[in-house]
């Protein structure tokens, strides 16, 4: 179980990205963010691995507290927990399986990284999640020879080679078109039902959120204003919806 509690997260220009925000997910659960840009998902989804340092609050992951890790605990905690980016985050010029491989730097002695030496039983595990994330045939290719779809599945089997059981997903569709959006989507939705690993993803769509969450939370000016499960979010009244988004995003939905 994931527990958030009371996170505040003000940054050194004075900006309040998130204000006092709890929520718990239960492990296995597929955990849509929504809100609108500023909103603080990204802040929120990056203090969960302590990309940032929240000011105030806790971050308790299976009964330990993140937030209180040390660099080397840190080290081993990020180790279970995936990253997948809005824009891919990868070494454009190199291979796709190089950039595969460095999903398991934190399980390597770190001068390794350095000469790009992996055991042989991790390059064979880059193929197999190549494999499972639909490029088998791209390994050897340079990652900017990618569509952006594609690019986005190196950032999933990069997560994946961590053996992850949680897998934080910031915006990983909102480049991308409708009919690759749910092709990703359904990639981490596999991921989720068949190896059991919790995902929290945030996104903008609600059709996207309707389709693929199993419990949903909406930020609004860094705050929490939503919680509910699928069948919430898809009952959601305009009022509702309004409390989230603010009028404009309203009348851009109409």
């Amino acid at each position: 179980m994931l527990q958030v509690e009371h996170l505040t997260m003000v940054y050194p220009n004075g900006t309040v990205a998130l204000r006092d925000v709890s929520f718990t997910v239960e492990d296995g659960e597929f955990l849509v963010i929504i809100g609108l840009s500023g909103s603080g998902k990204s802040t929120l989804l990056r203090c969960i691995n302590r990309l940032i340092e929240p000011t105030e609050g806790r971050i308790v992951w299976n009964g330990v507290d993140i937030t209180a890790a040390d660099q080397a605990d840190l080290r081993r905690i990020r180790r279970e927990i995936g990253m997948v980016f809005q824009h891919f985050n990868l070494v454009k010029r190199s291979l796709v399986l190089t950039n595969v491989l460095s999903g398991r730097l934190g399980y390597i002695p770190p001068v390794w990284s350095l000469i790009n030496r992996f055991p042989r039983e991790d390059r064979e595990k880059a193929f197999q999640v190549l494999e499972r994330v639909g490029i088998p045939d791209k390994a050897f290719s340079r990652a900017d020879a990618l569509s952006g779809g594609q690019q986005q599945r190196v950032g999933i089997a990069r997560a994946l080679m961590q053996d992850p059981k949680m897998i934080l997903a910031d915006e990983p569709v909102a480049s991308l078109d409708p009919v690759l959006a749910h092709s990703i989507l359904g990639t981490l939705e596999r991921l989720n039902q068949e190896d059991g690993i919790t995902i929290l993803c945030s996104l903008h769509f609600l059709d996207l959120v309707q389709r693929y969450a199993t419990k949903v939370i909406g930020l609004r000016d860094g705050r929490l204003v939503f919680q509910g499960d699928a069948e919430d979010i898809r009952q959601m009244t305009d009022e509702r919806f309004k409390e989230i988004y603010g009028e404009e995003a309203e009348r851009l939905s109409a």
